[in-house]
């Protein structure tokens, strides 16, 4: 009888084995045809000058990496880049984190103002970037209305390249809110109740619960928004492309906008390729960055 269990063992470890390879099978497939296949040819393509049609024709190896690297183009990219996402991500974790706090106080007519926190969520790129490059108007513009009003002079928001940076990562803070909001709101509600009661009964105040309880508590929520919001933050180009296409004198030229510009406006999928796996590689290192270094901070209990 031992030996019959024995021999069956890796029979049936074979047949969970298999049943685990069908349930997962769709999910392989997406992911080799969404994911695996455009990476690997990305990676491909980096090593290659390119015809109009994207098709692979002289082998240049690390040519198209030399290229980006010597590019005064991509090095503005690069830092506009990084610029845009210390100007955004901070804020908008901090703006949500704040509206979040007041929304999950027990106050009559609360999911009015909950509701309208998370309102940006149901709103495309395109729709927000229009309804900002109305407000962002040099003459007809909310914002210029103001300042004229309280008797300053207008400023050209879009087309000044010292304000057309912040413009888009004004928009994007707004836009970004809402999932964010809603992501810290859900974390502030599942803390447990008791430690506030308890707390309040030793006589601890408001700023000392939220130092002591509530941040703590809300520590693997907030490293979770981070982490996307960041990789988010590197990915941004619908509102660059709308509002200001990269300008004005590639003030606004992030990385992926200058991946888009380069492959499907000069047709150089090459150095496209290059600048993607760039890319690809600033998220990764960051993200391990985020978790080798923020993840201590976290408390899971």
């Amino acid at each position: 009888m031992k030996l019959q269990n024995k021999t069956s063992a890796p029979k049936w470890q074979f047949i969970y084995w298999r049943r685990a390879i069908l349930y997962l099978w769709p999910s392989i497939l997406l992911f080799s045809v969404f994911l695996f296949y455009p990476l690997l040819k990305t990676f491909y393509l980096s090593f290659f000058l390119t015809d109009q049609q994207g098709m692979a024709n002289v082998f240049v190896g690390l040519e198209n990496y030399q290229y980006i690297i010597q590019s005064e183009s991509f090095h503005k990219s690069i830092r506009a880049t990084l610029i845009f996402v210390l100007l955004t991500v901070p804020t908008s974790v901090i703006i949500s984190l704040f509206l979040a706090l007041i929304a999950n106080e027990k106050l009559k007519g609360i999911g009015f103002f909950r509701t309208l926190f998370a309102s940006t969520m149901g709103i495309s790129v395109a729709a927000s970037a229009v309804v900002w490059l109305f407000i962002f108007h040099p003459s007809m513009g909310l914002f210029n209305q103001l300042i004229n009003t309280l008797g300053g002079s207008e400023i050209e928001w879009l087309l000044d390249p010292q304000w057309a940076l912040l413009s888009i990562s004004i928009t994007t803070i707004w836009m970004n809110i809402g999932f964010t909001f809603l992501i810290l709101l859900g974390g502030l509600q599942n803390i447990d109740e008791h430690l506030y009661e308890s707390a309040r009964i030793n006589g601890a105040g408001y700023f000392y619960q939220l130092r002591r309880i509530t941040l703590p508590m809300l520590s693997p929520t907030l490293f979770f928004v981070i982490t996307v919001s960041l990789i988010n933050a590197f990915q941004t180009f619908g509102q660059v492309d709308i509002l200001t296409q990269g300008g004005p004198s590639e003030s606004t030229n992030l990385i992926v906008y200058s991946i888009y510009r380069e492959a499907f406006v000069n047709y150089q999928f090459g150095t496209a390729s290059a600048q993607s796996i760039f890319l690809f590689l600033c998220i990764l290192i960051v993200t391990i960055l985020q978790f080798r270094f923020g993840e201590r901070k976290v408390h899971y209990q």
